[in-house]
Parts: C-alpha cells; structure tokens; sequence
C-alpha cells in the first residue's frame, strides 16, 4: 500500500511538490491558504485532493489529528513546528538551501544577494529547532552570474520534482539520514518589502544581485525619482565602465533612447537600467521615465527638506 502524506505549502515550492509525492504516495490533504485563482488548489481539487485552508498552527495540527497522515511534509511554510505537534507523525521539510548553512528565511534571495556560487535543495527530517534535523537528501546547485530569482526557483523546483517522493518513500521504509554539522549553520533574517531599497553607494555588482534576488514573483529593488518609488526590474554592470573622478552614487549619466537604457553612477562603478516600473504605472524601458543626466534615483535630503517645508507652509497658512 502506498503510505499516506499531507503536504503543507504555502508559497512557489507546493506545484512541484505536490506532483512529486502523489507520484509515490497517496497525498490525504494540502494545507495551502488558496485564492481563488491558485492553480495549486485547482490541481489538488482535480486530484481529488482535499485543501485545508486555515495555514496556521491550529489548522495544521487539526488536519494532521484529523487525517493520520504516515508523514507531514513541508514545502514552505512560514511557523516553526511545536514538539507537541512534532509526536503527532513523521515530519519531512524541504529547504532551498545548503543545509546547514542559510537555515531560517529568504535563503534563496539571501543566496543570490550575497553572490554565493551555489544554492542547494535540502530534504530533512523535522526536528525541534530552526531548521534543524538529520539530511536525507542534498544536491547542489550552481547560480549563474546573471540569474534571476524566477530562474533559481524554476531550477529548484525540477530537483525537488525529481528528489522529494523517492526522499520522503526511502525515509518511511527506515533511512534516518545524516546529522546536520552545528558548528557550521549560519541563519538568514526575515526580508520585507522596503528591504529592497538600492543604496547606489554600493559595489554595482552588489546592487546588480540585489535586482536580481528581487525580480518576480518578488516586489522588486527599487528607488526614487523625486518622490515615486521606481521599481528596478531589469538591469545589468556597464563593462567596462568609464572611470568618473568625479562620482555621484545615483545620478544619471547616459540615456540610450534607442535601447531603451538609462545609465546610473554607483559606488564604484556604473550600472544600466533596461526595465522600471513607477508605482500605479506600467512597465517600462528605463529611457521613457528617467530623461535628464541631472536627475538623480535615491531619496534626496534636500528635496525632502523642501517638502517638508512647504508642508509647513500649509499648515502655518490653514491655522492663521
């Protein structure tokens, strides 16, 4: 008899999940707070697959009491399991990273941000900790110099369809993996949104990663022009780049209307924007929006201050 597994997934990771394990085992539930629209609800539902939409830890614990799955798998999830919850069944949970090293959040972005030369994904058993338990299955992967979040994904994706059925059957029938080395995990934090902010004082190659970890189905970099969020969706290193002595991170110094391209000093070096997106607004080539080699991206403390100031000037006015 095939054994029975509930799959919680509540990000990109669930599509390529969900068809590897009903590939080997009889998948009881997903537990997947699902829109409307969310094709992995409707694969489920054509599947004959129930979804449990309440993604907290009470809901997760109802469907496992509920449905005695031989084994919960997890393909992101965002709640650190309880031991309670941990007596209940055998838990498996997939990480994009090289275990032990990037436990914790964004591992994937974080990887691309930091320019590492590989990601992994890690297949392991659920322990109490944070992304701790023995390895049942790693296999490296290498990032490109021009990859994108959206491509890093798709990849990793393919291996866990490949990997994580096989994985989680060989666990049930009594492998217990490999302990994690402690002494070398390293954590990455939570991102949010304004994280994405560009500092253009930094290396081009570090703003460079930055678009990149940030692409869709991420939010996006993004800076200013004058006080509208510009979203940065695709860009590149100029190389080689002319040398300026005369350096100021964020302002523009070429518009390329023929290409599109907008060119943008950074802390040591330069950087051409292709693709923007100004809030409320479409997508577009960076030379439509940004016109004039005396515009510069960033927030502006003097544009600020004069904001603030005529503010005050407004209220000074509606008060007399």
């Amino acid at each position: 008899m095939q054994p029975t597994v509930l799959l919680v997934g509540m990000g990109i990771t669930a599509a390529s999940a969900l068809e590897s394990l009903g590939a080997v085992a009889r998948l009881v539930g997903v537990v997947r707070p699902a829109a409307a629209d969310d094709a992995v609800a409707k694969r489920a539902q054509t599947l004959s697959i129930p979804v449990f939409a309440d993604a907290s830890s009470a809901g997760l614990r109802a469907a496992v009491e509920q449905l005695s799955p031989d084994c919960v798998v997890v393909s992101s999830y965002d709640r650190i399991l309880k031991p309670e919850l941990l007596r209940l069944s055998r838990f498996v949970n997939v990480h994009y990273s090289p275990l032990p090293r990037y436990r914790g959040r964004a591992n994937v972005n974080w990887a691309i941000i930091n320019d590492e030369p590989v990601t992994a994904i890690t297949i392991h058993v659920i322990a109490p900790g944070l992304d701790a338990g023995n390895i049942l299955f790693q296999e490296l992967m290498p990032l490109g110099p021009r990859d994108t979040i959206g491509e890093v994904y798709r990849r990793l994706n393919e291996l866990q369809q490949r990997h994580l059925g096989p994985t989680v059957l060989r666990y049930l029938q009594g492998f217990g993996g490999h302990p994690q080395q402690e002494s070398a995990a390293s954590y990455g934090c939570t991102r949010l949104a304004h994280d994405g902010l560009i500092d253009w004082s930094a290396a081009t190659r570090r703003i460079d990663c930055l678009i990149r970890a940030l692409d869709e189905p991420f939010p996006g970099a993004f800076t200013y022009l004058q006080d509208k969020r510009l979203i940065v969706w695709r860009a590149a290193p100029l190389e080689p780049a002319p040398l300026y002595s005369g350096r100021i991170p964020g302002r523009v110094v070429g518009i390329y209307p023929a290409q599109g391209a907008v060119d943008v000093l950074t802390g040591d070096g330069v950087l051409r924007l292709f693709e923007v997106q100004l809030e409320s607004a479409a997508r577009v080539q960076a030379s439509m929006i940004i016109r004039s080699v005396r515009t510069s991206l960033g927030l502006s403390i003097p544009e600020l201050l004069d904001q603030i100031r005529t503010l005050q000037q407004r209220l000074d006015a509606l008060g007399s």
